[in-house]
C-alpha cells in the first residue's frame, strides 16, 4: 500500500493512494496518523471499505512531505560500499550517524534554495519511517516496527560540512531535504531484496545504487539506534547514499542555479526539485 499526505482545497489530510486519486484518512498527515495506536487497522479498513469518504482525484491534490513532524530524523553516512570506497574509507564496523531537524525536510517537488557558495551536493537515499516505539530492540523487532519507506535526498552544503570534522552544520539547513512523494508500507516492499536508488541532474544519471549493497540494513540501523535513543512512530531514518556524489568526482562537481534534480526509487516514486542559488557574500 501507498500512503500520502496531500493538500486539497486548502487543507491537508493523510490519504491512501488508490486508482485515480486518494482516499482521505482520519488525520491531517501521516505523522498524526502514525501516532495513533490503531493506524494499521485504519489503513486496512480504508483498503476494503465500500463507499466512505469520496475519492479525491489525483489532479485535484498536491503531494506533500508525507511525514512533516518527526520527533527525530537520524541519518546514516557511508552505508553503501561503493560510496565508502569513493570517499577513501574502509568498510565500517559501526554505522556513522548524525541528526537533522524536522525543519530540514521539505516537499517532494519543493524548490531548494541555498547560497551559491555552499557547494551544494546531491545524495539520493532510501528513508525508513518508524511505525512502533522501539527501545533496545532486536533486529527482528526493528524490522517489525517499520511503518514503511519513502524517498529522500540529503542535499548537503559541502562548504559548511568541510569547516569542521563534524558533518552536522553542512546537513541541517532548513527546507533542503525533500521527502516523498509517498510512503510505501513495509509489507509491500523489501529493500533487502534490492531497490534501485537513482539521482539525476538535468536528466543525467549521476547515482545508481542498490539497497542490496547496504552495509547496515534498515532493520540493523533501527535496532542499533534504539540502543541509545528511543524511536517513536513517525520518526525518520535515512539509510545513506550510493556512490556518485559530486564531492567524490574529479574534479568535484556541484549543483548550479536552475538545475533540476530528480531522485527516484522505483516502486516508491520520484522527487523533482529545482535548485535556486543566491548570491550572499556573508557566508
Amino acid at each position: 500500500m501507498k500512503l500520502a499526505t496531500i493538500r486539497h482545497d486548502g487543507t491537508t489530510t493523510a490519504a491512501l493512494v488508490v486508482d485515480g486519486g486518494y482516499r482521505p484518512l482520519p488525520a491531517h498527515n501521516l505523522s498524526d496518523l502514525l501516532a495513533l495506536p490503531e493506524w494499521k487497522g485504519i489503513v486496512r479498513e480504508a483498503t476494503s471499505v465500500q463507499g466512505g469518504p469520496a475519492i479525491i482525484p489525483a489532479a485535484d491534490a498536491t503531494l506533500l512531505n508525507p511525514v512533516p513532524a518527526p520527533g527525530k530524523v537520524i541519518c546514516c553516512g557511508l552505508n553503501y560500499s561503493d560510496h565508502i570506497r569513493e570517499m577513501g574509507r574502509e568498510l565500517p564496523e559501526y554505522p556513522t550517524l548524525f541528526a537533522k531537524f524536522a525543519d530540514t525536510l521539505t516537499d517532494p517537488d519543493a524548490q531548494i534554495v541555498a547560497d551559491e557558495s555552499v557547494d551544494l551536493d546531491w545524495e539520493a537515499e532510501l528513508a525508513v519511517v518508524v511505525g512502533t516505539t522501539l527501545k533496545d530492540a532486536s533486529e527482528d523487532e526493528a524490522a517489525a516496527a517499520i511503518a514503511g519507506y519513502t524517498v529522500a535526498n540529503d542535499v548537503s552544503m559541502r562548504h559548511w560540512q568541510r569547516r569542521t570534522l563534524q558533518w552536522f552544520q553542512g546537513k541541517a539547513f532548513d527546507a533542503t531535504t525533500p521527502l516523498g512523494p509517498v510512503m510505501v508500507t513495509a509489507d509491500s516492499i523489501d529493500p533487502e531484496a534490492g531497490l534501485e536508488v537513482i539521482c539525476a541532474v538535468n536528466g543525467e544519471v549521476l547515482q545508481r545504487g542498490n539497497t542490496k549493497t547496504l552495509v547496515f540494513s534498515a532493520a540493523k540501523l533501527l535496532a542499533y539506534i534504539s540502543t541509545f535513543t528511543v524511536l517513536r512512530p513517525g520518526d525518520v531514518v535515512l539509510t545513506g547514499t550510493p556512490g556518485g556524489v559530486g564531492m567524490g568526482m574529479v574534479p568535484p562537481r556541484f549543483l548550479k542555479d536552475g538545475d533540476e534534480m530528480t531522485t527516484e526509487i522505483p516502486g516508491i516514486g520520484t522527487l523533482t526539485n529545482r535548485i535556486t542559488l543566491r548570491v550572499n557574500a556573508t557566508l
